[in-house]
């Protein structure tokens, strides 16, 4: 890409920040929500190397179903809230592998050969 394109692109996007329809949208809980939201698959994600005897069934059935009911909320709210969406199959995900940890941890007869190695050996 040549500099002169680059600069008529980079002018369209700063151009495009400064309008109003941007502005309302930044200032909107259609953005704020799901930004907010997205500390719950982010902490799972962070969570995914941790112990599994940690992990709680209960709370990962409820976390996934409410990605769920949500990810269809955020496809049919006018307007579509692609941002809220993306989070919400994020965290649909990795609740659904935290569900698969905790079941193989459950259902183990061998608890200590699933865990997590600990920091301390690596």
């Amino acid at each position: 890409m040549s500099q002169k394109k680059a600069a008529t692109l980079g002018q369209k996007i700063v151009e495009n920040l400064k309008s109003k329809e941007m502005r309302d949208y930044f200032m909107s809980t259609h953005f704020w929500g799901p930004v907010a939201n997205w500390g719950i698959p982010l902490a799972a994600i962070a969570d995914i190397r941790s112990d599994p005897k940690y992990i709680s069934g209960k709370m990962t059935l409820a976390l996934t179903v409410y990605s769920a009911v949500f990810m269809r909320f955020a496809l049919k709210v006018k307007p579509r809230n692609m941002l809220l969406f993306a989070c919400h199959v994020t965290n649909g995900t990795v609740q659904t592998i935290q569900a698969v940890r905790y079941i193989q941890y459950q259902f183990s007869s061998d608890k200590k050969a699933i865990a997590v190695p600990s920091s301390a050996s690596m």
